[in-house]
């Protein structure tokens, strides 16, 4: 009680000692996993919740979040216990519990099904939307999910990587969101300890090894500028932040990807300088530049421009002592509240307990208000989820209308979705845009401080169905993308279902995948075949969903059969092929057909050379007349490459070749050849290259972006014979 003592009055003290004296009650004789007193469970969750200072309601309802679940007390107890307000947040919490819960088959199947997500999601939108309603819910249930975190250890392994993923997608970005950012790092280390426990070792390690050094430099940085601060007259505390293991693994595979070794980062650590006023912050800076050399293009003044988060503070990149890059965050006291602990910092504003209210705080949560306006606007659960994932937990960037006014965008956002963002007319009829003045594609991603304009058809146009393809970019932000499906949903029935016929079997023709609209809609959730060309048709099941489907059912039907010895790797020759009821034969992939993973495949054995694996309609196979060499084959892991021949036909323009090695690098694809050949008469050109791809899903991104290159008529798979 020691906590809650600290700040609140003695009435409300009595309050919450009452809550923690009758949960105890009610929670009388029951455990954990872990063998301790359940008990231990919600006063974990309410000390959390005391430490941050909120209110006494809060962790009252804290202490009893989970007396309706597990015992035997009514609402109607609690409500004539502790009053309304009390009863109503431990109903919500209580109501989100189904998130938690999983029956014993789905823990014992790492594959989740269809009808679980539909069920998670479902949970997931009743969570958000009671958030919306009273943000206090969901505060309780970040703490509820943190000590659960903590305890992971003692669940089953397959709920500990559902609960751990869970974690990182949702309730990680949730709490980043609503500026809580001590319990964001708690979530994502615990969550990456689970997810991933090699690299989460390693991470440990390296910073272990390190650590020393580190200290010692951070500690003669700090040293220098306090007193140079002193100098000033500016009181300050300055402190060395060190970052966090899943941020530092963040930081770490971004530093291998420019070619950097641990040994050469030393930003791991960040200076905190805490001040009293924001004068004092803008001359802390000013000395901090003057002590060291800035960084060119890493500052970022988020007190003049908070983030919608309610974060403030000043940051930049300088290259500190010895000539190594350090990082610099300033700010005031109360600023570094907000930035610890976010939204909770100024909930006593509404309660009337802080002379120093933020009148602009309510305004600053608009994107809460969203969360509402989707519940209505949206049927589907995981539309509405996914929506909230790319809209509102992702970072923001900041941009500007022509007219000067600021619009907040998830990072990645385009002008397209700017344009959806000012109005849906807009969106549906843009045409171009212009960023900083400067004419650009609908799909550049915008940047923070970006000027858009949008420049509008005269003549109602409607959206492109190509806008709702992730491998082009067009738009980034579910609020779009659900406005643009809508449109699509309007029109005619037939029309919809036509066109998602015609896509899918142009593509399954296309990367010759042979399987039928009945397998696919069934493997996929799907009563009839029309319903999946429907859904495909207004842009509500992308094509790629749809490959995943046909790689999982090959995969499925495959797998079991497997023969090979347990202590044996396959070969590069053949990785990823399996010879039904033989062991240690050498397989290679013909080259006359060149099936990739996904094909339907059968397998010929040569003389002196083992298993060809052709294509089972190549016509080498057709004509043979040897039916007892043939043999069963079929795809096993799908961690090799596999070649496959493409025909680009286009117009002959200059940078065409360099576009498209750039278009296929960017893929993290491999090309074996490549071979051009040039039609002076018609200016056009046909452009061969063999690739090395993953599968038919990889292969059909790779389709996707090749086209969309400008000048491009056709891309197609070349199967000889």
């Amino acid at each position: 009680m020691s906590s809650v003592r600290s700040y609140l009055p003695e009435e409300r003290l009595e309050f919450v000692t009452d809550a923690l004296e009758f949960a105890t009650r009610a929670h009388e004789g029951q455990s954990r996993k872990s063998g301790e007193p359940y008990i231990q469970h919600p006063i974990a969750t309410a000390l959390y919740l005391a430490n941050i200072k909120l209110d006494s309601v809060t962790i009252a309802a804290a202490l009893l979040h989970d007396v309706l679940e597990d015992t035997t007390v009514s609402k109607d107890q609690l409500e004539k216990k502790f009053g309304a307000d009390v009863a109503r947040l431990v109903d919500g919490v209580t109501k989100l519990r189904s998130l938690d819960l999983f029956t014993a088959s789905e823990m014992a199947d790492t594959a989740v099904t269809p009808t679980a997500e539909a069920a998670r999601a479902a949970s997931l939108r009743k969570m958000l939307v009671a958030m919306a309603s009273d943000i206090r819910v969901v505060l309780i249930k970040l703490a509820d999910r943190l000590h659960n975190m903590r305890t992971l250890r003692h669940m089953p392994e397959a709920h500990q990587q559902r609960i751990a993923r869970e974690t990182m997608d949702i309730y990680a970005p949730l709490s980043q969101r609503l500026g809580m950012s001590d319990i964001k790092w708690q979530l994502e280390d615990e969550a990456f300890k689970y997810l991933t426990p090699r690299q989460y070792k390693s991470v440990s390690r390296l910073i272990n090894r390190k650590r020393t050094e580190r200290e010692l430099y951070t500690d003669r940085s700090i040293e220098a500028l306090t007193k140079a601060l002193e100098d000033t007259g500016v009181k300050c505390a300055i402190t060395g932040r060190p970052k966090h293991l899943y941020s530092t693994y963040q930081k770490l595979k971004r530093y291998e990807a420019r070619g950097r070794k641990f040994d050469e980062i030393y930003d791991l650590i960040a200076l905190r300088v805490i001040v009293d006023t924001v004068a004092d912050c803008y001359s802390s800076l000013g000395t901090v530049h003057q002590m060291w050399r800035p960084v060119p293009g890493e500052f970022d003044d988020y007190i003049a421009n908070p983030k919608e988060n309610l974060y403030q503070s000043l940051h930049t990149s300088v290259i500190g002592p010895q000539g190594y890059p350090l990082e610099v965050q300033i700010r005031t006291t109360s600023m570094h509240r907000v930035a610890e602990d976010g939204v909770a910092a100024h909930w006593d504003y509404k309660l009337g307990g802080s002379d120093d209210k933020d009148p602009f705080f309510d305004e600053k949560l608009t994107w809460l208000k969203q969360l509402l306006e989707w519940q209505r606007e949206m049927s589907g659960d995981q539309e509405y989820l996914d929506s909230v994932k790319t809209d509102i937990l992702r970072d923001q960037v900041f941009v500007y209308t022509p007219a000067g006014e600021v619009k907040d965008l998830p990072a990645g956002s385009t002008p397209l979705d700017f344009a959806y963002r000012i109005h849906t007319d807009l969106g549906h009829n843009a045409v171009g845009a212009l960023v900083n003045a400067r004419l650009v594609p609908l799909n550049t991603q915008l940047k923070n401080g970006d000027t858009v304009e949008i420049r509008k058809a005269r003549t109602p146009r409607g959206p492109s169905l190509d806008w709702l393809n992730n491998d082009l970019g067009f738009l980034a932000t579910g609020g779009a993308k659900s406005k643009v499906r809508l449109w699509f949903r309007r029109q005619a029935l037939q029309s919809n279902i036509k066109r998602g016929h015609d896509l899918l079997g142009r593509e399954l023709k296309r990367l010759g995948v042979r399987a039928t609209g009945d397998e696919i809609a069934s493997d996929m959730g799907f009563d009839h075949p029309d319903d999946l060309a429907e859904a495909m048709g207004v842009g509500q099941v992308s094509l790629g969903k749809v490959l995943e489907a046909v790689n999982r059912r090959i995969k499925k039907t495959a797998e079991p059969e497997f023969d090979r010895p347990p202590d044996s790797e396959p070969s590069p020759e053949r990785a990823g092929i399996v010879v039904m009821g033989a062991s240690n034969l050498l397989t290679r992939v013909a080259h006359c057909c060149q099936p990739v993973y996904g094909d339907d495949i059968t397998g010929y054995i040569t003389r002196g050379r083992g298993v060809t694996v052709h294509r089972t309609d190549c016509s080498n196979m057709r004509s043979t007349d040897d039916p007892d060499r043939t043999v069963p084959v079929a795809w096993g892991h799908a961690d090799g490459n596999y070649p496959a021949r493409l025909v680009i036909n286009a117009f002959d323009r200059v940078g065409l070749l360099r576009d498209i090695t750039n278009v296929v690098s960017a893929e993290h694809v491999n090309i074996h050849s490549m071979a051009s050949d040039e039609d002076p008469h018609s200016n056009s050109c046909t452009v061969t290259l063999t690739v090395y791809t993953t599968g038919v899903d990889q292969l059909s991104r790779l389709f996707s972006r090749l086209e969309s290159l400008p000048g491009i008529q056709s891309v197609d798979r070349l199967i000889e014979g």
